[in-house]
């Protein structure tokens, strides 16, 4: 299997290894030091050699940090891991702080209300996150100083960086060939007066050269770096042992090749300006151009947009990756409801079976994220991860979230399906139809172009509003085509002020956690594609409007159908239409029985 059920957080090492890491900041004369959830790249994801705030803390989610300091280590988390981080760390030893609701320029601030110097990382964080904490500490006292990473020299058997070979990505998936991608972004560089852009992003890197790996699990990503010229040309750090003889040919020419450690010295011979990300970058590389007296030119990675407005062919693949893997659901769903039965199906065994129907199709090449299993109160741990330690049965009564993926060479997938087992109750029933009027708002929704996610995310909260209750997590977040499962530059939450536009993928997913009690969230799939005008409408006024591209059906035994509108009513009934029409011929008889039952008509 991909996935594994290990219990991976080790909070009980935590007390020592905080000791250890104290001790060398002492000797070097520091009163702390900033331990992120990141890597030199800044993606979500890192590699086993860069679980640091993991090692240290015993804390695996995706987003936070821990500051530690000489009598408290505070350990940073959003909404979605408030839960989760309960049960991981020594809370003797750690300290939960509520993040980004406190900044920790202020929790240090007032932690060390004498001064201090507090090292960190440049290769960990990003030139906003210092610029943002600089900012708050500078008239307390404070010094955040940039330094060598103190947990690499307590970390005594850290492992080795991932050395995965690259693979080509074929132009019938990627629609457009590597070098016409650097073309055509170089024109931009040209006409912003800018002479080369930094590209640290693996998922940028991968996209641009039409390049896939296996640096990072899940992920079909390339660790590497790369120096994107006005010219068209690149220069490529990565270590060669990653590049067959094919993969060498296919990048050409114009992309020279060097290896990693000559990257922060190749900084320093660029000619400016140049194009540097300062929310994705290290620190260390405009650290590095100021040093030499590079101009830098502030502005987005060149490749974010370009990377989340999808061609023709990489719709297409995606589309097809859903159909596929939308029968693979549906199969698993007719099989759940079979076991469950009979009683005796568990977080591990349902987990294990989905990513068997998944294999089925032959065509699976990873899943995109560790598959979210939770039943009863696991459900409304958002980011849960089901252990050998966890596990546990489906109980008559309950609800079960599912929330998984995988990666297709033509596509990325990622659904969430909320499942009763036996007679839901009349609360998570109200609770589960509030979630589904909200992803049916957004299924529905039109808007006119300019629009950002920011502005339509209160849209699928709505009814939860009402009811005074909410979700802690984004309502939606971008989706490549056969890479990270979570893409930026746009999204549905409040922090993406990128327009939506056609082309990008997105997930629709909004959710409700009952804290100790039960979990809800429903995710499908959309493309942001023109909207027609309507009779009636403005042909004047330019629109967008969202397609579905998940194919699954949505359990109606969590429905109170008397709480949706005619028009949530029919939009259901429609999608359940299409549902049994696109998926029904691809699964077995005995699939395909169940999904004609479960689609029926509300």
């Amino acid at each position: 299997m991909f996935q594994t059920f290990d219990v991976t957080a080790e909070p009980q090492y935590g007390a020592a290894r905080l000791a250890a890491l104290r001790a060398v900041l002492v000797a070097a004369g520091f009163d702390g030091f900033v331990v992120p959830r990141a890597d030199l790249h800044q993606g979500e994801y890192v590699a086993p050699c860069d679980e640091r705030l993991k090692w240290l803390t015993g804390f695996t989610g995706s987003a936070g940090f821990c500051v530690v300091l000489p009598d408290l280590a505070g350990v940073f988390v959003d909404g979605r891991y408030r839960t989760q981080v309960k049960v991981q760390v020594d809370l003797a030893q750690f300290t939960p702080v509520p993040w980004p609701e406190v900044k920790p320029g202020d929790w240090m601030t007032e932690k060390l209300p004498n001064g201090g110097r507090v090292a960190f990382d440049p290769w960990l964080h990003t030139a906003r996150e210092i610029e943002e904490i600089t900012a708050r500490i500078s008239s307390a006292g404070l010094q955040l100083v940039a330094s060598a990473n103190f947990v690499d020299r307590v970390w005594q058997d850290r492992p080795a960086p991932p050395q995965g070979l690259v693979a080509i990505q074929p132009l019938e998936f990627a629609g457009e060939a590597a070098r016409d991608k650097r073309r055509r972004l170089a024109e931009g560089l040209t006409k912003a007066g800018q002479k080369a852009a930094v590209l640290t992003l693996p998922d940028s890197m991968s996209w641009l050269l039409n390049i896939r790996g296996s640096d990072i699990a899940r992920n079909p990503v390339v660790q590497c770096l790369g120096f994107l010229h006005a010219d068209g040309t690149l220069d490529l750090f990565i270590d060669e042992a990653k590049l067959s003889p094919e993969v060498r040919a296919h990048l050409g020419a114009d992309v020279r090749v060097h290896g990693p450690d000559r990257f922060e010295s190749a900084l320093a011979q660029l000619v400016g300006p140049v194009r540097v990300d300062r929310a994705t970058a290290p620190f260390a590389v405009s650290r590095a151009l100021e040093a030499a007296g590079v101009a830098i030119a502030w502005d987005a990675d060149p490749c974010l947009l370009p990377k989340a407005l999808k061609n023709a062919a990489e719709i297409g693949g995606m589309k097809a990756a859903h159909l596929r893997d939308g029968a693979a659901m549906v199969e698993f769903l007719a099989w759940l409801e079979h076991e469950c039965q009979g009683g005796g199906v568990t977080e591990i065994s349902a987990t294990r079976a989905l990513e068997g129907f998944r294999r089925a199709t032959n065509l699976l090449k990873e899943i995109s994220f560790e598959t979210i299993c939770g039943s009863g109160p696991n459900g409304a741990i958002m980011h849960y991860r089901v252990s050998e330690a966890s596990d546990r049965a489906f109980q008559p009564g309950e609800i079960v979230v599912i929330d998984s993926g995988g990666q297709y060479l033509d596509g990325t997938t990622d659904i969430t399906r909320t499942i009763a087992v036996g007679a839901p109750g009349d609360e998570e029933r109200e609770c589960f139809t509030r979630v589904l009027q909200g992803m049916i708002a957004i299924s529905r929704l039109r808007w006119p172009k300019g629009i950002a996610g920011s502005h339509i995310d209160a849209i699928a909260r709505y009814p939860l509003w009402l009811a005074h209750q909410d979700y802690n997590h984004g309502t939606g977040h971008g989706v490549g085509a056969y890479l990270s499962v979570h893409e930026g530059p746009a999204g549905l939450s409040r922090r993406y002020d990128q327009p939506l536009d056609a082309g990008m993928i997105l997930s629709n997913e909004p959710g409700y956690y009952r804290e100790g009690a039960f979990g809800i969230r429903i995710e499908n799939l959309i493309l942001v594609e023109q909207a027609d005008v309507p009779a009636g409408g403005d042909p004047e006024r330019a629109m967008l409007r969202f397609c579905t591209l998940t194919f699954v059906p949505i359990d109606r035994r969590l429905i109170v159908a008397g709480m949706l509108t005619r028009a949530e009513v029919d939009w259901l009934n429609g999608y359940h239409a299409e549902v049994l029409a696109k998926i029904g011929p691809r699964v077995s008889d005995q699939a395909r029985r169940w999904l004609e039952m479960v689609c029926a008509p509300l």
